[in-house]
């Protein structure tokens, strides 16, 4: 504070001496002039932290020092003082990028206040919001100790997700460096959380949180109401806090109805966690009922490719009525445009489902490009990287298009991603899948104490491959690598993005419901 210097320009200041004797005892140096030649001509040859400028001063005018000022620079806040209280005037200067607009008479803590707000904004916000994830963190740390039940653990990971966004703002490295540990902590538990109680669910669905299977049942189809068509929009991989920075953009255009979260199926995998959602089935039913389209881990050829078929079966089964409805996928931006210039046909269908693959693209193509890797190096360039793809998508010009129509919106995904750090050394044959984060096959050999072991896959509904089948999944931010070549591996999927596992970040997954306004 002792280094603030301030400009202020009017032409009455012999008036306003109270008000600078006020601010120098509060350690502030203020430079006066008494009209806006001389204000440009001083701030041109020194530097201010903050200028004051009266708007009615002979020769140029407030507003015309102003734009002389931010000709020079435009980064030094300028505060507007004026008699006028005329909408016209406060339009004009909003206009002009004032950054704070008083009234006269101004008495000295009005005067205070705005400085403050001006010039020690950022370290006032710090001190608050450390102080309070201080707190806070105290809290969560005995909370992660605790018996916690699913809707408690999705408080716990909304709250970190909170904190990490806020913190972020700051560029705090000491204060992120202890939530980073913190979300760590909180993953080990989750894990065994999961370890403990997944079974159960799959044997006590009213007993477990809603799935990846009961998705359209619960929160599409009670949307179905015929007030307007309900489109369902999948982004693929798309976690909690990616989902959190897109909201905002969202919300000019739609009135958020519900946010709410679900649990994904093991794996965490688009194969099986995709398809559970529009069949309403786990893949062990999948595979019964359609011996033609499921695909296993060890089948040439896509996995999901036939997710409207199991769509139009999930509404025939449940449903058990006719519901006029579109499926389609994107997966490149001119398959976007196209959609967008068709939309129209869309609106006479009670349900319209639109799966984006962007994301799932972005978090295989960090691992496969270098130049991604380094656009998305941390978790918060992952977040800016998403933010940027959906402020110029083709899906953003949809909903801008959805937001004029009598719609409700469906925003969700089918898993999350967690960034890896340690590697997991396993062992299976060669017929044992690629996925970093889960591995099925017969004779597995791994660190017991960083994998979920599923001996007998019927157990989680999911299909056996062979007699002697079985699952492994990475816990906390482990992932999987073979002996051989073992360091060529670390060194390519360290810290890069994967799914499959259980993380907090892969299994609570954001589920919101839009109005138009």
């Amino acid at each position: 504070m002792q280094d603030t210097t301030i400009l202020w320009a009017d032409d009455e200041i012999d008036l306003l001496k109270p008000h600078i004797l006020f601010l120098t005892d509060k350690g502030y140096k203020v430079q006066t002039v008494t009209n806006g030649a001389d204000a440009v001509e001083l701030f041109k040859n020194n530097y201010f932290d903050l200028v004051f400028l009266d708007e009615n001063m002979p020769g140029l005018t407030g507003l015309e020092t102003l734009s002389e000022i931010k000709n020079i620079n435009a980064d030094v806040p300028i505060v507007l003082i004026t008699k006028n209280e005329e909408e016209y005037l406060m339009e004009d200067a909003i206009g002009s990028k004032i950054d704070d607009y008083l009234i006269k008479p101004v008495n000295p803590k009005q005067i205070l206040l705005t400085i403050k707000k001006l010039t020690e904004n950022k370290r006032l916000v710090t001190e608050k919001t450390t102080m309070a994830y201080q707190q806070d963190f105290r809290t969560l740390g005995m909370t992660l100790n605790d018996n916690l039940s699913y809707q408690e653990w999705v408080d716990v990971y909304k709250k970190l997700i909170y904190w990490e966004l806020e913190l972020e703002k700051l560029q705090d490295n000491g204060m992120h460096q202890i939530l980073t540990l913190q979300k760590a902590e909180a993953n080990v538990q989750f894990s065994k959380f999961i370890e403990k109680n997944y079974l159960d669910w799959l044997k006590n669905p009213d007993k477990a949180p809603i799935t990846s299977t009961q998705l359209f049942k619960k929160k599409v189809f009670p949307q179905l109401d015929g007030a307007g068509p309900v489109f369902f929009i999948l982004i693929d991989n798309l976690r909690y806090d990616q989902y959190r920075i897109i909201h905002p953009l969202i919300s000019e255009y739609f009135r958020l109805e519900e946010e709410d979260t679900y649990y994904s199926i093991l794996p965490t995998a688009t194969q099986y966690a995709r398809n559970a959602i529009f069949s309403g089935l786990m893949p062990l039913d999948m595979e019964k009922r359609f011996p033609q389209l499921w695909q296993n881990d060890e089948d040439e050829g896509g996995k999901n490719l036939h997710e409207d078929a199991f769509l139009a079966d999930h509404i025939k089964r449940v449903l058990r009525k006719e519901c006029k409805h579109s499926y389609t996928k994107i997966l490149n931006i001119d398959e976007g445009r196209a959609l967008n210039d068709t939309v129209s046909n869309l609106m006479k269908n009670e349900l319209n489902v639109v799966v984006y693959n962007f994301v799932d693209m972005l978090s295989h193509a960090r691992t496969d490009m270098q130049m991604i890797r380094e656009l998305a190096s941390d978790d918060a360039a992952y977040r800016s990287l998403t933010l940027s793809w959906f402020e110029h998508s083709p899906l953003y010009d949809l909903l801008k298009f959805l937001s004029q129509k009598q719609v409700k919106i469906v925003i969700t995904t089918d898993h999350g991603t967690i960034r890896v750090k340690n590697p997991s050394k396993i062992i299976g044959d060669r017929n044992t899948n690629t996925n970093l984060r889960y591995k099925q096959g017969k004779n597995l050999n791994y660190n017991a104490k960083e994998v979920f072991y599923i001996r007998n896959p019927h157990d989680a509904m999911l299909p056996r491959l062979h007699l002697s089948s079985s699952f492994v999944f990475a816990k906390d931010d482990y992932y999987f690598v073979y002996p051989n070549n073992y360091n060529h591996f670390v060194n390519f999927y360290n810290e890069t993005f994967q799914h499959g596992g259980i993380s907090l970040e892969e299994m609570i997954i954001p589920i919101s419901t839009y109005t138009s306004k």
